[in-house]
Protein backbone atom coordinates (compact mmCIF):
# COMPACT_ATOMS: atom_id res chain seq x y z
CA UNK A 1 0.00 0.00 0.00
CA UNK A 2 2.85 2.39 0.86
CA UNK A 3 4.52 1.66 -2.47
CA UNK A 4 1.31 2.48 -4.32
CA UNK A 5 0.97 5.80 -2.49
CA UNK A 6 4.61 6.65 -3.16
CA UNK A 7 4.24 5.81 -6.86
CA UNK A 8 1.10 7.94 -7.13
CA UNK A 9 2.76 10.86 -5.33
CA UNK A 10 5.83 10.64 -7.54
CA UNK A 11 3.69 10.47 -10.68
CA UNK A 12 1.68 13.51 -9.59
CA UNK A 13 4.89 15.43 -8.87
CA UNK A 14 6.32 14.57 -12.29
CA UNK A 15 3.27 15.95 -14.06
CA UNK A 16 2.91 19.05 -11.86
CA UNK A 17 6.52 20.30 -11.88
CA UNK A 18 6.88 20.78 -15.68
CA UNK A 19 3.75 22.94 -15.73
CA UNK A 20 5.36 25.49 -13.44
CA UNK A 21 8.92 25.11 -14.70
CA UNK A 22 8.21 25.65 -18.38
CA UNK A 23 8.22 29.18 -19.76
CA UNK A 24 4.76 30.08 -20.88
CA UNK A 25 3.21 33.24 -22.21
CA UNK A 26 0.97 33.45 -19.12
CA UNK A 27 3.77 32.79 -16.63
CA UNK A 28 3.39 34.67 -13.33
CA UNK A 29 6.65 36.64 -13.60
CA UNK A 30 6.23 40.32 -12.83
CA UNK A 31 2.50 39.96 -12.14
CA UNK A 32 1.10 42.38 -9.55
CA UNK A 33 0.27 40.47 -6.37
CA UNK A 34 -3.46 41.24 -6.59
CA UNK A 35 -3.76 39.65 -9.99
CA UNK A 36 -2.24 36.31 -8.97
CA UNK A 37 -5.70 35.08 -8.00
CA UNK A 38 -7.10 36.32 -11.31
CA UNK A 39 -4.35 34.53 -13.23
CA UNK A 40 -5.03 31.29 -11.31
CA UNK A 41 -8.75 31.58 -12.04
CA UNK A 42 -8.05 32.28 -15.72
CA UNK A 43 -5.90 29.15 -15.90
CA UNK A 44 -8.66 27.23 -14.08
CA UNK A 45 -6.28 25.92 -11.42
CA UNK A 46 -7.62 24.13 -8.35
CA UNK A 47 -6.23 22.38 -5.29
CA UNK A 48 -2.50 21.84 -4.96
CA UNK A 49 -1.77 23.27 -8.41
CA UNK A 50 -3.53 26.52 -7.49
CA UNK A 51 -1.76 26.73 -4.13
CA UNK A 52 1.63 26.18 -5.72
CA UNK A 53 0.92 28.69 -8.49
CA UNK A 54 -0.25 31.36 -6.03
CA UNK A 55 2.80 30.90 -3.79
CA UNK A 56 5.18 31.25 -6.73
CA UNK A 57 3.25 34.17 -8.18
CA UNK A 58 3.24 36.08 -4.88
CA UNK A 59 6.91 35.33 -4.33
CA UNK A 60 7.87 36.69 -7.77
CA UNK A 61 5.39 39.59 -7.80
CA UNK A 62 6.99 43.03 -7.82
CA UNK A 63 7.23 44.77 -4.46
CA UNK A 64 5.91 48.26 -3.83
CA UNK A 65 8.27 51.15 -4.45
CA UNK A 66 8.60 51.71 -0.69
CA UNK A 67 9.57 48.10 0.00
CA UNK A 68 12.13 48.23 -2.79
CA UNK A 69 13.67 51.41 -1.33
CA UNK A 70 13.78 49.88 2.16
CA UNK A 71 15.54 46.80 0.77
CA UNK A 72 18.04 48.96 -1.13
CA UNK A 73 18.83 50.81 2.10
CA UNK A 74 19.11 47.44 3.88
CA UNK A 75 16.71 48.51 6.64
CA UNK A 76 15.34 46.00 9.11
CA UNK A 77 13.24 45.88 12.26
CA UNK A 78 11.82 49.10 13.67
CA UNK A 79 13.78 51.28 11.23
CA UNK A 80 12.23 49.42 8.29
CA UNK A 81 8.72 49.61 9.77
CA UNK A 82 9.05 53.34 10.44
CA UNK A 83 10.46 53.98 6.96
CA UNK A 84 7.65 52.01 5.29
CA UNK A 85 4.92 53.82 7.24
CA UNK A 86 6.36 57.22 6.32
CA UNK A 87 6.95 56.22 2.70
CA UNK A 88 3.43 54.84 2.24
CA UNK A 89 1.93 58.11 3.49
CA UNK A 90 3.77 60.02 0.77
CA UNK A 91 3.23 57.35 -1.91
CA UNK A 92 0.86 58.35 -4.74
CA UNK A 93 -2.69 57.18 -4.09
CA UNK A 94 -4.74 55.02 -6.42
CA UNK A 95 -7.82 56.41 -8.16
CA UNK A 96 -10.01 54.50 -5.70
CA UNK A 97 -8.22 56.01 -2.69
CA UNK A 98 -8.64 59.49 -4.16
CA UNK A 99 -12.39 58.90 -4.66
CA UNK A 100 -12.71 57.63 -1.07
CA UNK A 101 -10.94 60.75 0.22
CA UNK A 102 -13.22 62.99 -1.86
CA UNK A 103 -16.25 61.25 -0.35
CA UNK A 104 -14.65 61.64 3.12
CA UNK A 105 -15.10 57.95 3.90
CA UNK A 106 -13.49 56.40 6.97
CA UNK A 107 -13.36 53.08 8.78
CA UNK A 108 -15.47 50.19 7.53
CA UNK A 109 -17.20 52.34 4.89
CA UNK A 110 -13.82 53.27 3.39
CA UNK A 111 -12.57 49.69 3.51
CA UNK A 112 -15.72 48.38 1.84
CA UNK A 113 -15.64 51.11 -0.82
CA UNK A 114 -11.96 50.49 -1.62
CA UNK A 115 -12.45 46.73 -1.83
CA UNK A 116 -15.37 47.11 -4.26
CA UNK A 117 -13.62 49.83 -6.25
CA UNK A 118 -10.43 47.79 -6.70
CA UNK A 119 -12.46 44.71 -7.68
CA UNK A 120 -14.46 46.74 -10.21
CA UNK A 121 -11.34 48.29 -11.72
CA UNK A 122 -9.64 44.87 -11.96
CA UNK A 123 -12.72 43.42 -13.65
CA UNK A 124 -12.85 46.35 -16.07
CA UNK A 125 -9.17 45.92 -16.90
CA UNK A 126 -9.66 42.18 -17.44
CA UNK A 127 -12.65 42.69 -19.72
CA UNK A 128 -10.79 45.42 -21.61
CA UNK A 129 -7.82 43.10 -22.12
CA UNK A 130 -10.12 40.29 -23.26
CA UNK A 131 -11.88 42.51 -25.80
CA UNK A 132 -8.53 43.87 -27.04
CA UNK A 133 -7.33 40.31 -27.66
CA UNK A 134 -10.27 39.51 -29.98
Amino acid sequence: MKKLINVLALTAAMFTVPVFASPHKDAPEMTPAGSCEAAAAEKKLYGAAQTSFLEKCRRTAPKSACETKASEKKLSGAARTSFLEKCRKTEPKSACEIKAAEKKLAGAAETSFLKKCHADSAAAAASGAASAGK
